[in-house]
């Protein structure tokens, strides 16, 4: 029966996707406010209607950022992407170039701020991203990245990209640490929505300032460390050889 309630709650929240965003298309696509405020009322609505669908609710601990910063998160399934997204006010992301030409969804991204870079010039990218903001060109607000570079599993181990690093020198501006347990109920892979309380952490700022490789090794240390100590809370057993 949970798995057919997953299923359901899965097709109904991609339809849902399509509805809002031709609803507030015609004003998105002249709007950043109109296409945060379409973005963040599909995120209400996942969060929503996971809880009365599959018995999935989400806790947010620790204070979502509203200043421009980086906000570097563990990341453990596609829900902690909305979830995340939807409790900061001006989020965006680093995307691949490719997905500014998906039907609709392109046009959001590019609309909310997120900076579309070809593979191996990031760098440029960002460089651009920090000029236009400081020519006013852009607005500043919470860019949302996983140090990763992709879901990991809970009780797997990947390395946290130096390429993090890279940008926390380049922006110049605080680190947000994320934690979450969210893989324990929305697996990287799979119809299956487990019940339970997934919980997303806003961990205490990490100041400007650092070199790439302090940063590194201290966001590593406090996002792992506190995820573990999620994923404990709900009942996993953490491999000791995890951080």
């Amino acid at each position: 029966m949970q798995w057919l309630r997953s299923l359901l709650f899965n097709a109904q929240i991609y339809i849902m996707m399509l509805i809002m965003a031709l609803v507030f298309f015609p004003f998105a696509v002249f709007s950043r406010d109109w296409a945060l405020r379409a973005c963040h009322t599909w995120c209400r609505w996942v969060i929503c209607s996971a809880r009365w669908m599959v018995g999935l609710r989400v806790e947010i601990r620790g204070t979502p950022p509203t200043i421009p910063c980086i906000v570097a998160a563990k990341h453990q399934s596609f829900f902690d992407i909305i979830v995340i997204f939807g409790a900061v006010p001006l989020g965006r992301f680093i995307m691949k170039r490719e997905l500014m030409f998906a039907p609709i969804l392109g046009q959001y991204a590019l609309r909310i701020g997120c900076v579309p870079v070809n593979r191996g010039k990031r760098g440029q990218a960002i460089a651009k991203m920090v000029a236009d903001v400081n020519k006013g060109l852009r607005r500043p607000g919470q860019l949302i990245i996983y140090p990763q570079g992709t879901r990991v599993a809970p009780g797997d181990v990947k390395p946290y990209k130096i390429g993090t690093g890279i940008l926390y020198e380049q922006l110049g501006q605080p680190c947000v640490p994320v934690a979450t347990n969210i893989g324990l109920f929305w697996p990287k892979r799979g119809v299956l929505r487990k019940q339970g309380t997934a919980v997303v952490d806003f961990l205490e700022t990490i100041p400007p300032g650092l070199s790439k490789e302090a940063f590194i090794d201290r966001l590593g240390t406090e996002v792992e460390t506190r995820s573990n100590a999620l994923m404990a809370e709900a009942g996993f057993i953490v491999p000791k050889e995890v951080p």
